[in-house]
């Protein structure tokens, strides 16, 4: 195989990477803690701006910009580098934080969310293929349990913080506390992270991007707005999810005759790419119901406050990381996918766990299988991400990193949608069918129940009822959960269990089935 230097970030001694890591991490939890610190002031958030009937939007639209806009940063990312991507990147989302704090009305609160997605996207797909740059693959799963400490730290400080400053200060501070944490990435990143590379001309892709952009974006409206805004089953939907399929139609057309596609056909044609993504997608719908419900059933069930329920959805984010960080002793001795593949086996253990525990289960027990939740996630994600980033070279991992996550946050838009519909509709089904003694409970919404268990006249009989109406509806939504978790499993053993890496410093511009071919062939 031939080949050349491959054009990574100057790994010299004057470059400490302890400091880039640094500056990663702080970019990385910038978009980690944005989502988490914000949720806590809503209440103060609507009080002062008002547009109670919108403010899912201000969560919505933010998760909407963040992932369309994801494959289009790795694209960029491989075109003209990492440091200018990631750095534009931070300012977008800085920006968006400025312009947030000064809000005036829940509208423009949304739309400067939406800028604040736009940089988020720049940040989760830029970080992740720098430590791949950076790194080699025996270091690679250490520095990744390193960035998924972050969402450890945000899922503690980040309500923390937000109850801080909507009860003592203003809820405008959630986003200004941005500024000087990413002015300092910046500074790191500007002063230690050297590129060195020849720059081509990008041929932007401007008409798949855009209607990648589309699709994908109508996809995700439509699965959060179903059965809120409209009902599954009406034009609106029909409407939403046809548009998406046309526009999905044509971006597949236009990439097919784009000179460089910003989602590449062979990021899914090829068997162990294809697989990885598929997987993550999986992954995505997994982590769902943990995140969407696991704080509601600690506080309604097990009678935690809002602080200890956080507490114990951050235990699934300490087990990640340190997962996350022993991955390279498995990886480097059984291979990614059979690693990956321990991770899946885990993940679907801990949710039959979850389903087992006794009703009401204790909080001991539901925070062990959080933690076993949560390094099922970080065996499962980190040799996948770190696999595939090691079998192209540096000119195509931004584009198969990016698809990596994008994959993943597809995964959780779809998952969002679907556990909270079987959530819902299992309460809905248990409060509509309620005993004689509990018939004065309160109609099957969701804030209408959590309100009627607070309130300190409700019946004790009620209260009971939809303790257990809570605890079965988040046990239904734990175990809808399994089967994209099965299908994980079955997809790993479907794919290569080999993953043949390129040889280092070295790059290729081979397509993935040759590199790999090429590869053998060196060894």
């Amino acid at each position: 195989m031939t080949g050349r230097e491959e054009p990574l970030p100057d790994p010299a001694p004057s470059q400490p990477r302890r400091f880039i890591l640094a500056a990663l991490m702080c970019t990385m939890l910038l978009a980690a803690m944005d989502t988490t610190i914000v949720s806590t002031a809503i209440p103060q958030i609507v009080g002062d701006l008002g547009g109670f009937a919108y403010f899912s939007w201000v969560f919505s639209i933010y998760l909407l910009a963040q992932t369309v806009t994801i494959p289009l940063y790795g694209k960029l990312a491989d075109l003209i580098g990492r440091k200018p991507v990631l750095v534009a990147g931070t300012l977008v989302f800085l920006v968006g934080s400025a312009a947030s704090a000064a809000s005036w009305n829940m509208v423009s609160l949304i739309a400067f969310r939406g800028l604040q997605g736009i940089g988020a996207g720049s940040i989760m797909a830029t970080v992740t293929t720098l430590a791949g740059d950076l790194y080699p693959v025996r270091e690679r799963g250490v520095i990744q349990g390193w960035l998924s400490s972050v969402w450890g730290i945000a899922a503690i400080a980040g309500p923390v913080l937000g109850g801080a400053f909507a009860d003592y200060a203003s809820w405008r501070w959630i986003f200004l506390i941005n500024l000087p944490i990413g002015l300092v990435a910046l500074l790191l990143i500007g002063v230690f992270l050297h590129e060195r590379f020849e720059r081509r001309q990008p041929q932007i892709d401007y008409a798949g991007s855009g209607l990648l952009l589309l699709a994908v974006g109508l996809v995700i409206v439509g699965l959060l707005e179903g059965g809120q805004s409209w009902p599954w089953r009406s034009w609106a939907s029909l409407t939403v999810f046809g548009a998406a399929a046309l526009a999905l139609g044509l971006t597949v057309r236009a990439e097919r005759r784009a000179a460089e596609p910003v989602m590449p056909g062979w990021v899914w044609r090829d068997r162990l790419l294809g697989g990885c993504n598929v997987a993550m997608i999986g992954m995505g719908l997994t982590m769902m119901a943990p995140l969407t419900f696991l704080p509601t059933f600690s506080q309604a069930v097990q009678g935690l406050d809002a602080i200890g329920a956080g507490l114990v959805l951050a235990c699934m984010s300490i087990g990640w990381p340190v997962a996350s960080a022993l991955s390279p002793r498995a990886y480097m001795r059984i291979g990614f996918r059979d690693t990956a593949l321990a991770g899946a086996l885990l993940i679907v253990g801990a949710i039959l766990a979850f389903g087992m525990l006794a009703s009401p289960a204790s909080v001991s027990a539901t925070v062990l299988t959080q933690i076993a939740l949560g390094a099922g996630f970080g065996l499962l994600s980190t040799p996948l991400l770190v696999g595939e980033q090691s079998v192209v070279g540096w000119d195509r991992r931004g584009v198969v990193t990016g698809a990596n996550m994008f994959s993943r946050y597809l995964g959780q838009s779809v998952g969002a949608a679907v556990v909270g519909a079987i959530f819902n509709a299992t309460l809905a089904t248990r409060l509509a069918t309620a005993p004689a003694q509990a018939g004065g409970a309160p109609a099957p919404r969701f804030d209408t129940v959590l309100e009627a268990l607070r309130a300190p006249g409700t019946d004790p009989v009620v209260q009971s009822w939809l303790r257990e109406s809570i605890d079965l509806a988040t046990r239904h939504a734990f175990a809808a959960m399994l089967v994209p978790a099965v299908a994980i499993v079955v997809v790993l053993l479907v794919i290569p269990r080999r993953f043949p890496t390129l040889p280092e410093p070295h790059e290729t511009t081979l397509a993935p089935e040759e590199a790999r071919a090429a590869a053998d062939a060196v060894r």
